[in-house]
């Protein structure tokens, strides 16, 4: 555990400074950088959210394990000075974030408030395996913000909205917000009225993706797309499933048909061993700009993919 403690140490004390300097109150602090502490520490604000990858220990049973968490959590709570009842650890298997999003770890339900680029979130690091804010699009959620004026806006598989905040906090003519889970799509509603933004003025959408872009009709209804997709999904809501490497490239083609000429859709996701399929789309421009769109607290350059396509 000393090498795991003198990690979060020296990790937090640069870190740190960064982040008072740039007023970012949630960021990540270990990111997997020692491979037998497979763990992702993020700070939110007073509390920590750690999430515990598959350990490339083998222990001999689960007390041994539960042992072994007990003492990472100390050694976080130490190097971090984080008390351990503001330390909420999550165990997830190695999958794609949004594959689990919907999984309650927790019977409760107990949001908090954080801040991002002036604006204002609800984040749950209790009851979910993911908060409610995916902090490695926070350089890209900036970006659109800015984009987004006047615009008609669409964010797809939205989750909790944040990039749809950030839309109509720029002064976008209208966003639209789609998801499938109505627990979500709520959300989204309440951090829009977090930010004293007017709900009614724009649209709020629980639907399948593919059926949403289906049911439209091919003519230039949106001038700024965000869409990032679950790698996988097999939900019982859905017609069929969900997989990006294989429906990406009809996503595109669809979503392109209800582009206004020169709008931009910015497509992420986080499936490792992705190969974009691109070949056929009716796009200008196609730009790969990943690189651009990681956060300096992020080692993990793959945290996500990410492309700007122009129509």
């Amino acid at each position: 555990m000393e090498a795991f403690y003198n990690r979060l140490v020296k990790v937090d004390r640069h870190i740190s400074k960064w982040a008072r300097r740039n007023d970012i109150m949630c960021y990540r602090i270990f990111d997997h950088d020692i491979p037998e502490f497979p763990f992702c520490v993020d700070r939110y604000g007073d509390y920590l959210h750690v999430a515990e990858y598959a350990s490339r220990f083998k222990f001999a049973d689960e007390a041994a394990h539960e042992q072994w968490i007990q003492e990472a959590v100390t050694a976080i709570s130490e190097a971090l000075q984080v008390a351990p009842d503001h330390i909420f650890m999550k165990q997830r298997k190695r999958l794609d974030r949004r594959n689990e999003q919907y999984e309650k770890v927790d019977s409760s339900s107990e949001k908090m408030i954080v801040t991002e680029g002036g604006l204002r979130f609800y984040v749950n690091l209790k009851d979910y395996l993911d908060t409610g804010l995916f902090l490695d699009h926070r350089p890209l959620r900036a970006q659109f913000g800015k984009e987004a004026k006047k615009m008609r806006v669409l964010n797809l598989f939205a989750y909790t909205g944040a990039f749809s905040v950030y839309a109509a906090a720029g002064g976008a003519e209208k966003v639209t917000t789609v998801d499938l889970s109505n627990t979500y799509i709520n959300w989204a509603r309440e951090n829009f009225e977090l930010n004293d933004l007017d709900v009614s003025a724009h649209e709020f959408i629980v639907m399948d993706t593919m059926q949403y872009l289906k049911s439209l009709p091919a003519e230039p209804l949106f001038d700024l797309v965000f869409v990032d997709p679950p790698v996988f999904s097999n939900s019982t809501r859905l017609k069929g499933t969900w997989d990006t490497q294989r429906d990406h490239a009809y996503m595109l083609q669809l979503l392109l048909g209800v582009m206004e000429p020169g709008g931009i859709i910015y497509f992420s996701n986080n499936l490792r061993t992705f190969q974009p399929q691109f070949e056929r789309l009716n796009a200008t421009s196609i730009e790969d700009i990943r690189a651009r769109t990681i956060p300096e607290d992020f080692r993990n350059q793959y945290i996500h993919w990410c492309w700007r396509i122009i129509k």
